[in-house]
């Protein structure tokens, strides 16, 4: 690794959340008191007890490698720069999250809720739609649509954890979860050429617009984020059985910034190709985004005016691709 990508291991927590799915009150708040400590310290930790079979992980990440593998012209097929819905596949270089840096040097594919073009929600609602399925690669389809449920159910059991960290009801964020606008990415990372360009990366430095992201890791190091505290950027390295979660701008404003949407990036040094797959769960579009109460402090008042989940996403959209 160049000096210029270091990085020191990171101390973030795993945490257990079977407790979400019936354990007892005792556990929940054991298990919320180290949640919230890792959202107010760096806004990412591992979930272990998650309950997502394994082989389900195995079939997208091997559908995802054959598609990778396709040839150019396959997979321009479902570019998504045919789609009103921003769904389909990225070519490499075809994003630059961090400003003043090269192109990212990854690719990837979007996946979101099955919308028919002529619903009215695919012709109202901000990235709302038809995906786009490559028909060469054999249950591609099915795999992604079995994932995509299972990261919707594990997302909303995560926001009833965060609601119990917050003092707050587990059912607080019912409504919030209701018909909620989520993106099932799958990416690929080549290795990182051993002379890149300044500042080329897998994916530059950036905090996520929404929610929260639930990220599915190969075995390959790469990911890394930024300790605020330390001035330092940390390695958060696979953990085999576990899902790195963070939070999102969104949450952070809903919380006054109490709860921290940090910066992360991936540099795969690995000398291998690398595969990840982020969930990015951002909720209703409709649901109104306050600043709870529990989070403001005698003479304190909101940093953020009241929005909604659409049109936070909208402004940060604006604010990144303007």
């Amino acid at each position: 690794m160049t000096q210029q990508y270091g990085a020191q291991a990171a101390n973030l927590p795993v945490i257990d959340i079977s407790p979400m799915a019936g354990g007892s009150e005792q556990s929940k708040a054991a298990m919320a008191d180290t949640l919230r400590e890792a959202c107010e310290h760096s806004g990412f930790f591992y979930v272990s007890g998650h309950g997502i079979d394994s082989a389900l992980i195995e079939q997208v990440f091997n559908a995802s490698k054959q598609f990778f593998d396709l040839p150019m012209a396959d997979k321009l097929l479902v570019d998504k720069a045919q789609s009103k819905a921003n769904r389909g596949y990225e070519p490499l270089r075809g994003q630059t999250l961090e400003a003043g840096a090269p192109p990212d040097l990854k690719e990837g594919f979007y996946i979101g809720e099955e919308v028919a073009a002529d619903d009215e929600r695919a012709l109202t609602r901000f990235n709302t739609g038809p995906n786009q399925w490559p028909h060469s690669v054999a249950d591609f389809r099915p795999a992604m649509e079995q994932y995509y449920a299972a990261m919707e159910a594990l997302s909303a059991r995560i926001m009833a954890a965060l609601a119990l960290s917050l003092g707050l009801p587990e059912d607080f964020f019912a409504d919030f979860c209701e018909h909620p606008l989520c993106t099932l990415r799958l990416l690929h990372y080549p290795p990182q050429p051993g002379n890149p360009e300044p500042g080329e990366k897998g994916c530059g430095a950036h905090t996520d617009f929404g929610g929260i992201t639930v990220l599915l890791l190969d075995d390959k190091p790469g990911l890394q984020v930024w300790d605020a505290a330390g001035e330092r950027w940390i390695d958060a390295n696979p953990i085999p059985g576990t899902f790195v979660v963070n939070l999102g701008d969104m949450i952070a404003r809903w919380t006054n910034d109490r709860y921290r949407s940090t910066l992360h990036r991936v540099v795969n040094t690995s000398g291998a190709e690398r595969y990840s797959v982020p969930f990015f769960y951002s909720g209703n579009p409709d649901h109104e985004v306050r600043c709870l109460p529990v989070c403001l402090q005698p003479g304190d008042a909101p940093r953020y005016p009241v929005t909604t989940v659409e049109a936070h996403l909208q402004e940060m959209y604006r604010r990144t691709y303007a």
